[in-house]
Order: structure tokens, then sequence, then C-alpha cells
């Protein structure tokens, strides 16, 4: 039986439909609502909008869950690979085994890109972020590779190179940056392990890869795979729904995904713990200024927008920095005082009353310089995790039976019809 919601205005009724979803969310369908009534609704930020229904990942911010097509993220953490939940993001299911033996050898024969691309990536500026080089080159793939196809062989096929050049083209944008030479990857190592090695492989001095390393940068992309509709997710879907190519898309999540808000949120977490060493390593001046209604000093790394609770993924990542740091007996002031943050942020009454705990991008930042990824790096390691969300929220996308191009409204507040003034009549 259809439940409604009743809109009352000046006397007159109309009708909206409610949409449940398969964990009881509650949705008012607001297609018909601007034809039968005339208005628009006002949503900043789309913090209340649904702009789709999604079988992907569900989460829920009140309780600390996050799951990938039900499966909860703790238990893919601990078993799953990143290859495998790519796998699952993207194809809907858990692969059997022979599908994920075919998948692994499919990355590993695409993680070549075209020797063409170096003459783009080499004339790009020394100092150039990473992150705006990758995701320069991933508009620029459509390039040299067809646009996709239509049968369900074909898009598999291009998805799975999308994911195999991205790793490949995110270390070659950090070498280049460097001035380093390339090291390409190699078809006896497994994901993670290829990245790392075409990161930190150099002529004079062997990367010698660790079982502990790898394992904290395969629950790093596991934890960041997807998240639902975030803001670079978004920004897939908006510009997914011009039809433009795969590659354009992804690239606008890239964009997206670069700013501090978002992606860049690990990055800020270790340039302010460096600000707090470059002050004494004075923490409790930076917990009283962030305590001060009249101070903006904000502490990165700690809450949630949607998490009003303890960020599940947060849980896990502490797990693995703790593991991670034990076993390198790293000494970094740093992560000392990170240490100091995290002990005052867990029993201080004013971070636990306003949901102030250390959130994913608290712990990861120190699983990312404990493993020796450069602070300008950061983004680009969300990026690598993220795209298997992208393109399976793309891929989705492009199946709605109810797809429409994107098209926000506005409530336009400027000047009421006015005329040109010629130059002369100007006052």
């Amino acid at each position: 039986m259809q439940d409604y919601v009743t809109l009352t205005y000046r006397g007159e009724s109309f009708q909206l439909p409610v949409i449940v979803g398969s964990e009881n969310e509650r949705a008012i369908d607001i297609l018909r609502l601007r034809k039968e009534t005339g208005f628009i609704t006002y949503d900043p930020g789309y913090a209340n909008s649904g702009a789709c229904m999604s079988s992907i990942t569900y989460m829920n911010g009140e309780q600390g869950i996050l799951r990938y097509r039900g499966i909860p993220v703790e238990e893919l953490a601990e078993k799953s690979t990143f290859k495998e939940t790519a796998y699952l993001l993207i194809n809907g299911q858990l692969p059997k085994a022979d599908e994920l033996r075919n998948f692994s050898i499919m990355l590993n024969d695409h993680s070549l890109v075209h020797e063409d691309m170096k003459a783009f990536y080499q004339n790009f500026p020394r100092a150039s972020h990473p992150m705006g080089i990758l995701s320069a080159m991933v508009n620029a793939l459509r390039s040299f590779y067809p646009e996709l196809q239509t049968t369900e062989e074909e898009i598999n096929f291009t998805v799975t190179r999308l994911l195999a050049k991205v790793r490949t083209m995110a270390a070659m944008s950090y070498k280049i940056s460097r001035g380093h030479t390339l090291v390409y990857p190699r078809p006896d190592l497994a994901y993670c392990e290829n990245f790392l090695n075409m990161m930190f492989d150099t002529p004079v001095r062997p990367y010698q890869l660790t079982k502990e390393v790898v394992r904290a940068l395969e629950v790093f992309w596991i934890l960041h795979a997807d998240h639902e509709q975030n803001c670079s997710t978004t920004a897939v879907r908006v510009v997914g729904s011009g039809r433009v190519n795969l590659y354009a898309a992804i690239s606008a999540g890239m964009s997206a995904l670069w700013g501090p808000l978002h992606g860049g949120a690990n990055q800020a977490v270790v340039e302010m713990l460096t600000a707090i060493h470059q002050d004494g390593g004075n923490f409790r001046g930076a917990v009283a200024r962030a305590k001060d209604r009249n101070d903006p000093f904000r502490l990165m790394g700690f809450g949630h927008r949607v998490y009003k609770t303890y960020d599940p993924r947060a849980r896990i990542m502490k797990r693995v920095c703790d593991d991670l740091l034990a076993a390198l007996n790293l000494k970094d002031p740093l992560l000392d005082i990170a240490k100091e943050l995290e002990e005052v942020a867990l029993k201080d009454p004013y971070f636990i009353d306003h949901n102030l705990y250390p959130n994913v991008d608290f712990y990861s930042g120190i699983v990312l310089r404990a493993i020796g990824i450069p602070t300008n790096m950061f983004t680009v390691m969300f990026a690598i995790g993220r795209l298997p969300g992208w393109i399976s929220q793309w891929k989705e996308s492009m199946d709605d039976p109810h797809w429409r191009i994107s098209r926000p409204r506005q409530i336009y507040t400027g000047p009421n019809e006015t005329h040109y003034v010629p130059m002369q009549d100007r006052t």
C-alpha cells in the first residue's frame, strides 16, 4: 500500500508519495512537486535531498554503520583484499576464484600506460601538485583509448583497464614531480605491492616490501573504496549525467576530492600536526583553541559531517595505525603529538559531547606518513582507493531507468527587470 505525505498551502493540499529503502530509509518523492504546485525545495549542500536510488553502499551516521553491497566494511577490512573489494563494488557480488584470478590478470596486463603519455607528464611544471597532474591525465586517457562500448564484457574491460592504469599514473605523477626515474609495474607483484614498488623503488636503493606496510595500504584503500553520495561521488554522477565519457566523469570526481574539506582532510591533519610541532609541541594550546567558539581554529581529523558517533572506519584505521607503528618502530614527533591529541579527544567531555571523535582522516594521515607517502600525495592515495566506488556509482547511474540530466533549480535573489543604460547616461 502506497503511503503519502500531504503538503498543505493556503488551504490547498497536495499528496506526495513516500519511498522506502531496504534499510527502512524514507524519502518524499517530489518529482511532480514543481509541476503540480509551482514550488521547488531549498536545500543548500543537498544534505536532505536524495538524488538517486542506489544499491551500492549503505551508511548510517547515527549508528556508525558502513556496508558495501550489504557486507560490513569491518569484515572486508579484516578478511578481504582491495582487488576483491573493488570487484564487489563494481560487479555487485564477491568474485569466485576464477573471476578473481581473471580480474587480477587483467589488472596486470593493462597496468602499462601509452608511452606517448610520458610527454604530457614531463611538460607539467616541476612544482605541479600530483593530484592536479593525475586528474588532467585521467581526462586525457580518452585521447588514447576508445569510447566506452555498450556490452557488459566491453564495459568490464574498460573499467578494469582504468583501475590498472590509474595506479601506474599516480606513481608516475609522483616520480616525475620529483624528477626521478620512472619505475614500471611488475607482473609478479599484486596490486598494492606494485604501487609501493613503483613509488619507492630506485636504481640505487631497491624497495623492500614488508607485509605490514602492504596490509596497511590494502586496508586504507578498502576503507576509502566508497562512501555513498559524498561530494566527489556526486560530482561523478552529475558530470556523468551529461553522458560524457567515463574518463571525464572520473576526472571530475578527482577534482572534487582534491579539496581540504573532502579528500584533502588527511593532508590537513599532517599539516596541523606539523604546525603544532613548530609551536613547540603545544597540543594543549591547540585543544584550547579548538574549544574556543570565538577562535576559527579547527582540529583537523576530528568529527564528521555524517557520523554522529565513532566513524566505523576510524576504529579499523586506528588498529592498523597502532600495528604499523609498532612493526616499523618509528620515532616521529608528529606521531607523538597525534597520540596526545587522540588521548585528549577520547576523554575530554567537550569532544565527547560534540561527537568530535578522531575520524578516519586522522589515523589515515598518520598511516600514510608512516608508510613514507609524501603529504602532497595523500589525496592521490585517496583517489586510488575511491576509484572502484566512483566506477560502480557511474555504472549504476548509466543503467538507472529514472535517469535525468542533473539540473538543480535555484531561488533567484537578484534585481527585478531593469534596462540597459547607455554609457553617457550612467552616473
